[in-house]
């Protein structure tokens, strides 16, 4: 699939602001410490900055001081986890504030935790809905309770959406919390069994791999964008890596077969740049050690700047407000 850069740069009036989050012990594999750098290495900032964009790149965020915390349950690492919830949350939260675009490069996704929650406490104050479009292999909701690892790069999803289990997390700080009926997963073929009754009691949409094989990406990707629409709503966007395909993107971790094609993924970022509803973004789970030359790193890097406007052709621009 060619694309080539839009003959009118995309305008917006926000600017794009990378920040590396290099968190690996949410992961039950070593490596996603690497993954910031290989972003910048596939020229993440370069494709953005050919779009028309302004990118700052704000270097990587380090984990706020958390003296030892333990949650009820398994959970692996958690004052580590702890401290990077905090800063990232303060960091999203600050970039918005500022007018930027985050764009978060991991990472494991235990980083989630704290990009979404920054992400849910600017909404709040603005008074605008969040959404949240997981791109994942995996569910991501099990909590302390429920998971059979303790990798807490598992549990994002239930984290911000409120469930128990991570009380202390955020210290003395409230918790903003997202409406799980807010949560769109999409690509999903991996879930445990305690997930599974929690994301059905809790609402959450599912559009595993038989959907995307029975109907494609583009009905429940518009479904999805309508009930945004509808609501005045803004869109977070966590993409994992494992939610492609490994034949496509080999770098993960905890890869599943079946995932989604570079084609059915880059029609869900035009889609999401179609929108002009996309506030903020996670970019997670990249392992270079497991990647093959980089591949996934540039595929990765490519599908970001879908999502900010690189298409084959010229299509009009929603301007994000």
């Amino acid at each position: 699939m060619t694309q080539t850069v839009n003959t009118t740069p995309v305008t917006r009036d926000r600017r794009l602001a990378l920040l590396g989050a290099p968190v690996e012990v949410g992961a039950g594999r070593r490596g996603c410490i690497m993954g910031p750098a290989a972003l910048r290495t596939a020229e993440l900032s370069e494709r953005l900055r050919r779009l028309g964009y302004a990118v700052d790149d704000h270097g990587d965020a380090a984990p706020t001081p958390v003296d030892a915390l333990e949650l009820p349950g398994n959970a692996r690492y958690a004052a580590e986890i702890a401290g990077w919830a905090r800063s990232l949350d303060a960091h999203t939260y600050a970039l918005l504030r500022q007018g930027s675009t985050p764009v978060i490069l991991g990472g494991d996704h235990s980083l989630s935790m704290g990009s979404v929650t920054g992400v849910a406490r600017w909404c709040a104050e603005i008074g605008r809905e969040l959404f949240v479009l997981w791109l994942d292999a995996h569910a991501d909701f099990n909590t302390p309770a429920t998971s059979p690892s303790g990798n807490m790069h598992g549990m994002p999803v239930a984290c911000f959406c409120g469930e128990d289990g991570f009380e202390g997390l955020f210290g003395d700080e409230p918790r903003v919390t997202v409406d799980p009926a807010n949560v769109t997963m999409v690509g999903v073929r991996s879930i445990d069994e305690g997930e599974r009754s929690l994301l059905r009691d809790r609402g959450v949409e599912v559009i595993d791999m038989r959907t995307i094989d029975e109907f494609g990406v583009a009905a429940p990707m518009r479904g999805f964008l309508d009930r945004v629409a509808e609501r005045d709503g803004l869109i977070h966007v966590s993409l994992d890596v494992d939610f492609l395909d490994p034949g496509v993107a080999p770098g993960a971790g905890t890869a599943v077969p079946g995932g989604a094609t570079f084609r059915e993924a880059h029609l869900i970022m035009e889609l999401l740049h179609d929108s002009g509803r996309v506030a903020s973004v996670d970019v997670v789970e990249l392992n270079p050690f497991l990647d093959e030359r980089g591949r996934s790193a540039v595929v990765l890097a490519e599908m970001t700047a879908s999502l900010f406007g690189l298409t084959v052709l010229d299509r009009p621009v929603r301007p994000v407000s």
